[in-house]
């Protein structure tokens, strides 16, 4: 199956395609957007659910996502219209790690760390595309504990791809940005990120799959959330954390 569709399927009931609550995303954009800001760019924002919620809470800016899933931008933009917000928006297909275009004063980039090689290239591309002095959300994985042989199979991961907390702030630090707040993921954000992602597509498997694709949709769905409480449950920890340019 088409891995664009499987991410836009399994995040319809949780389209923050992280571990974060509404509450915690409101916070954190309270904090992230400096007074004055003209311009936003989500890197790798999916369909656009941190990027239109930034939008809706600074009325005096604009943005641009960038995303190469071709159904989760369908998605944004029918939410844009659905929110009125078609004229503060622009959606790109394309490659986050290759977009160009003048600075901006915020950029988000939520879970989308891979396409820059981790988190350090990452906090180094953002850096491309930000104004001195701007703000940076950025979101991604830790080890909160471990980890076991169980979670490391689980994500297809190796020790040491990952960092614990610790690490993750020490990269922050040494490429030059000053963590102004953070949020750490809860047992019960990821308990009901989780369930929505294996919720959503199952449902989807049995009420809109093509016949052809259920059965293996279904059984997806089922490793996804063996790979979750038999694996990395409570030993994966997600940081999101507004960022100061310090430069």
């Amino acid at each position: 199956m088409d891995r664009s569709l499987i991410s836009a399927v399994a995040h319809r009931w949780h389209p923050v395609a992280a571990p974060v609550s509404d509450d915690s995303l409101r916070r954190l954009l309270t904090r992230l957007v400096p007074p004055g800001a003209r311009e936003a760019l989500d890197l790798g924002c999916g369909s656009g659910a941190w990027l239109l919620r930034l939008l809706e809470a600074a009325t005096g800016c604009t943005g641009v996502g960038v995303d190469t899933s071709a159904p989760a931008l369908d998605a944004a933009r029918a939410e844009a219209r659905r929110r009125g917000l078609t004229d503060r928006v622009a959606f790109v297909h394309g490659d986050a790690a290759a977009h160009t275009g003048e600075p901006v004063d915020v950029v988000l980039c939520v879970g989308a760390t891979h396409a820059f090689g981790g988190f350090a290239g990452t906090l180094t591309a953002v850096r491309r595309h930000l104004r001195p002095g701007g703000r940076v959300l950025l979101g991604d994985a830790f080890w909160e504990h471990g980890p076991g042989p169980a979670a490391l199979a689980a994500l297809g991961a190796v020790p040491g791809e990952l960092p614990d907390l610790a690490g993750l702030l020490a990269e922050v630090d040494e490429a030059g940005f000053e963590p102004g707040y953070g949020h750490l993921s809860t047992a019960a954000e990821w308990d009901e990120y989780e369930w929505c992602w294996t919720g959503a597509f199952t449902e989807w498997a049995l009420t809109e799959a093509p016949a052809d694709d259920r059965a293996a949709a279904l059984e997806l769905a089922r490793t996804h959330r063996s790979q979750w409480l038999a694996g990395y449950r409570g030993q994966l920890g997600f940081l999101t954390a507004v960022l100061h340019d310090v430069r």
